[in-house]
Parts: C-alpha cells; structure tokens; sequence
C-alpha cells in the first residue's frame, strides 16, 4: 500500500495537497497520534476499500509526534510498506504573506508574532526535513498550481511533462499577481471598453477578439511577443522549472488582456500539451 506522510510549516500548502489527494482516491486523516501511525495502516488494510493509498498528516499541532515519528515509520516499513514523506515549505516572506492575508494565528503560540512562530517551527521541524523524500516549496504556486504540481508527482507524471505554463489574463485595477513568472501589460492597445457595442462583452466574444486582434497595434505586439515566449518556455524547462506563469495584463482585465491571453495559450498549445488558461478578473468589470 502506498502511504504518504504529509508535513511541513503552516501555511506552506498542506491543506491544499490533502484535498487534492482525497479527490484522487487517498484516504487522508488529518493529526493522528504518532502511536496510532501503524494501527491505523493495518486497519485500512484489512478493510478491503479500493484506496490508491493512505495519507497521514502530521506537523506542529501534534506535539507527541516529534517524539516518536521515526519508531513509528520503521515499524510500518518492517510490515512491507514503503513510506513517502512529503514536506512541505516555503519562504518566510510568503508564510508571514499567507498569514496576513488569513488573519490566522501562528499554531505554535498563540502569543508569540507570526515570524518568531516560523523561526521556532523550522527548528522544531528540521530533523523531519532533513528524512523527507521530497521537499516541495510552494512558494511561487497558487493553490490551482499547488494541486496541478500533486497530481503530478502521485501520478508519476513529471518526467514526461516537466513544465506547467499558465497563462493568465488580470486586471492592474485589482493587482498583479504574486504568483508571475513573466508580467506582460497590454494597456497600450485600443479599448473595446470604449466602444459601446463592446463594452458589455469580454475579451471571449468574437466580436471583441476580432476587434483587438484586427488592430495594428496587436499585430505588431505578437510578432515580437510570440517569439519571446517560444524563446523563453524552453530555457526555463532547461532549467528545471515546474511552473511558468505568463501574466498578461489590462486596465480591468475584461477585455484586451483575456483575448490576448487565449490567442497566447493558442500559440503554445501548438508546442505544448500542458499549457492552461486562467481569466482572473473577468467578471469583476461586470
């Protein structure tokens, strides 16, 4: 039976890969005591359910695991199980970002900030980072691209598809993204907001694509462009990069950049068979 350990710093994407791997067939329990490891694996065993495995999380709230996950990892591996442990990280700019944004209190102390509590809980966590099979840092995902990467390494998958690209079109209204490889603003194209058969329509309706796309302003953008991205997709692939966001951005993110970001994810499906297309903003200049 495949058995997956899933640990790491909080806020580092751990309930994300939980889910994933539920909707993936996993049976995932969450903060099992560390002495009940081996008897829960036997009971799942016994049950006769078709899961593609167990997941077993496990991290700072349970403060009886550190003292004994490694007894507990070698007596299921002495039963023939194969235990992977995934750990999760990610800078501490981007957890005390996540933090701030949840208003969530650091679950090492209530009282103490959220960066002492990310300083304390690598120095309780580095023993079982240094065991890990795998280090996963999430610091550069969204949850969307988190769950992607998952799937991707439960399925074997990485070998033969290295690199995710993303495209996604924004609105510079609402912010760029944190999560850009590559910020690519269109605000210099003609409006279709401005125009009054177009201002209600996005940039997914015909009549507005064939608008910006007809614009000689667009023409001589993808000839630049286009070559840049066939350039740049393959150096980023040399140098083991598993995620590239191409962000490409307008005033309300509605229009000129949605059509350029699908005639951009167009370009490079041609190319590559992992290319997805988000529209951030879209509904928000509604």
């Amino acid at each position: 039976m495949r058995i997956i350990v899933i640990t790491g710093m909080s806020g580092s994407g751990k309930s994300t890969a939980v889910r994933a791997l539920e909707d993936e067939g996993y049976y995932c329990i969450d903060n099992l005591p560390v002495r009940l490891f081996k008897r829960f694996v036997e009971l799942i065993e016994k049950s006769g359910e078709g899961f593609k495995g167990i997941v077993l999380v496990a991290d700072i709230r349970g403060r009886e695991f550190f003292k004994g996950y490694e007894n507990a990892f070698q007596k299921i591996r002495k039963t023939g199980h194969s235990i992977e442990i995934f750990f999760f990280d990610a800078s501490d700019e981007t957890l005390v970002r996540r933090f701030s944004e949840t208003r969530r209190r650091h679950p090492v102390d209530e009282h103490c900030s959220v960066s002492d509590g990310i300083r304390i809980e690598r120095k309780r966590l580095a023993g079982l980072r240094q065991i890990s099979t795998r280090i996963i840092d999430s610091s550069e995902f969204n949850v969307h691209q988190l769950k992607d990467f998952i799937l991707r390494i439960v399925r074997g998958e990485e070998g033969s598809n290295p690199l995710l690209v993303e495209i996604q079109s924004f609105g510079f209204r609402y912010g760029i993204p944190m999560e850009s490889s590559i910020v690519m603003d269109v605000r210099f194209l003609p409006n279709p907001y401005f125009v009054p058969d177009l201002k209600a329509l996005s940039g997914l309706d015909e009549a507005v694509r064939t608008f910006i796309i007809s614009q000689p302003e667009t023409a001589a953008f993808m000839e630049y462009f286009f070559p840049l991205i066939d350039m740049l997709v393959p150096a980023y692939q040399r140098e083991g990069k598993s995620y590239l966001t191409i962000s490409i951005g307008c005033t309300g993110g509605r229009h000129r950049s949605v059509a350029l970001a699908e005639a951009t994810a167009q370009h490079l499906q041609k190319i590559l068979s992992t290319v997805r297309i988000t529209h951030r903003d879209i509904e928000k200049g509604q």
